[in-house]
């Protein structure tokens, strides 16, 4: 068998693993809980609320910028927090040491992190059916449209999450990074709202990024066909959607790999023990 597939075989079974172990970890349990929660009290305080001049409720409107935030936050934020930490705790150097071990690594990175991901989202679905009547009009064609545009948006942030958790040296520094990228992203991006708000040269800007796509993909599925008058031509535009989220997809796909193995190179058990003492410093 080619390596690089053995290696993915091996990274999909290791993904598999490692999600059923979250499931039982209390604080990642807590995290999604906290998290989640947050996205659902939103929604129900803008339940009765109307988008002024229109007869859409508030948190209908709301409801796609939240799965769209949340498929870029657990793409991005969990991989360049999970990647720092397994730096440090030497996870990267027993996978520098397997053949193709970078790749079965992050591809078990990125299946554990999306099941995750998907099953905020589908907690977020539910409370939304609940919370939100609009989304009843949704149809089967409405909910193929959000798995698509929800795959297409992990696989565009993943792979860049790990490039990004690369750089870290240590879990508080990719914690501020990221949190820094996915702020600075999020200001242009229009997640929460149509983009046409915004400058025209930051709405240039936040078109060049995933998270844009997202929230318009996640609205052209949940809104109603009106809605698409506020957006940039009055398009919900799927064809550029997705086009632009295989792009980041198969760019960060090729590129996060070679990244990885080239910081894996840098890793050594000395390296790894003056982070471990440099942990222990500042936990004491």
């Amino acid at each position: 068998m080619n390596p690089t597939l053995h290696a993915a075989r091996l990274g999909l079974s290791r993904g598999w693993t490692e999600f059923k172990h979250s499931l039982t970890n209390a604080q990642d349990i807590g995290f999604t809980i906290v998290s989640t929660t947050a996205f659902v009290v939103v929604l129900y305080f803008q339940r009765d609320a109307k988008v002024p001049g229109t007869d859409l409720s508030l948190a209908a409107a709301t409801l796609p910028g939240i799965l769209g935030l949340g498929m870029a936050f657990n793409g991005l934020v969990g991989a360049v927090g999970a990647l720092a930490v397994e730096r440090e705790d030497g996870t990267l150097l027993r996978a520098k040491a397997l053949p193709q071990g970078m790749v079965g690594y992050l591809v078990g990175r990125i299946v554990s992190l999306s099941l995750t991901a998907v099953g905020g989202l589908l907690i977020v679905i539910v409370a939304g059916l609940i919370l939100v009547p609009e989304l009843a009009g949704a149809g089967a064609g409405g909910w193929l449209t959000v798995a698509w545009v929800a795959l297409l948006g992990l696989l565009a942030t993943l792979p860049w999450g790990a490039v990004i958790g690369s750089l870290a040296t240590s879990p508080q520094t990719a914690a501020g990074l990221s949190m820094l990228t996915m702020g600075g992203i999020s200001a242009v991006s229009g997640i929460f709202y149509p983009i046409t708000a915004l400058l025209p040269w930051l709405q240039v800007i936040g078109q060049a990024f995933p998270l844009y796509w997202l929230g318009l993909g996640m609205r052209s599925a949940l809104l109603p066909d009106a809605a698409a008058a506020a957006e940039l031509g009055g398009s919900w535009r799927p064809l550029e959607t997705l086009g632009v989220l295989l792009a980041w997809s198969v760019a960060g796909l090729v590129l996060a790999p070679p990244i990885l193995r080239r910081m894996a190179r840098r890793e050594s058990g000395s390296l790894m023990q003056v982070r471990r003492e440099r942990a222990l410093q500042r936990i004491g």
